[in-house]
């Protein structure tokens, strides 16, 4: 069954893909599709018996966006590291590279302490990746201990310069690096955005989706200078109360080309039914949408 199938299929009996529960969440998704099928990176956080949480990267897979696979984890449990947020997944030198970042918390901290850095992992078929790079954005002269907090990377091509790569990041609002190697990166701005980057093209414009308090805000942009804004989807949260707390982490898969689909996807997460103020490490669930036109979206209750 096509993904356009799933969609407009009585099997898909709810926008909820992975649930979550008083000892699981599932976060910040990323997906890749393939050959058929879709590869669905996210953050797996998991307590165990003794009230321990850890942060993973996992992965499950589907041909249809109705049956997945058990989850599969790719890191291990250290609170020091908790490797996590899959960013995005491209193509470069025949491999996929995959951005995300470790979320350090070996005190119990609720959130990562200044420890929080980007990395990168390289496979030959999205399922065997490399042992993880740092990701230098602020320059190779930068060392790790100065370039400061940050999270959630996103990297994508340049729309006009073939072999120009940029990476948007969470540190000072949504920061951005450029790169034409995927190894040596140079700062090149800021914009005013909450978490979560993920940025897609749309009519020759950059389409940047990012995560405020709640929600999952839309700016449009030309030349990755001036950001317009174009308001903020909760989609079907007042139905939905697996995600009254709180949905977030965006990620837009544009496969309106792609035959079969032809329809934009967007992979999420929400939190509920209290905010993620009080249930940060549970309770978190993805969901999936999907538009003709980046702006429509459409899901079921």
């Amino acid at each position: 069954m096509s993904a356009l199938a799933a969609c407009d299929s009585p099997r898909l009996s709810s926008s909820l893909l992975l649930r979550g529960d008083d000892r699981t969440a599932y976060r910040d998704p990323a997906v890749v599709y393939h050959e058929g099928v879709f590869h669905l990176f996210f953050t797996l956080v998991k307590t165990d018996p003794s009230g321990a949480v850890f942060l993973h990267l996992a992965k499950s897979r589907s041909r249809d966006l109705v049956e997945w696979t058990a989850s599969r984890v790719l890191t291990p449990a250290d609170s020091s590291l908790n490797f996590s947020s899959p960013g995005s997944i491209v193509r470069h030198e025949g491999r996929w590279v995959m951005c995300l970042q470790t979320y350090p918390r070996p005190a119990g901290e609720k959130y990562a302490n200044d420890a929080a850095r980007l990395w990168t992992m390289r496979s030959d078929d999205l399922e065997r990746w490399d042992e993880p790079r740092l990701l230098r954005v602020k320059g190779p002269s930068v060392p790790c201990w100065e370039m400061g907090r940050m999270i959630d990377p996103y990297i994508f091509p340049d729309r006009d310069e073939a072999g120009k790569w940029w990476c948007f990041y969470k540190q000072n609002g949504v920061s951005m690096s450029w790169s034409r190697d995927l190894d040596k990166w140079e700062f090149f701005g800021r914009v005013d955005a909450g978490e979560n980057a993920c940025v897609v093209m749309d009519g020759g414009d950059y389409l940047l989706f990012h995560s405020p308090e709640n929600g999952i805000g839309v700016k449009r942009s030309r030349y990755l200078t001036r950001w317009v804004d174009e308001g903020t989807l909760t989609l079907g949260q007042a139905e939905w109360p697996w995600a009254q707390g709180r949905i977030t982490a965006g990620c837009v898969l544009d496969l309106r080309t792609q035959p079969g689909i032809e329809k934009a996807l967007l992979f999420f997460h929400g939190s509920g039914p209290e905010d993620e103020q009080t249930m940060f490490d549970t309770h978190a669930s993805i969901g999936l949408a999907w538009s003709d036109s980046l702006e429509g979206w459409e899901w079921v209750a």
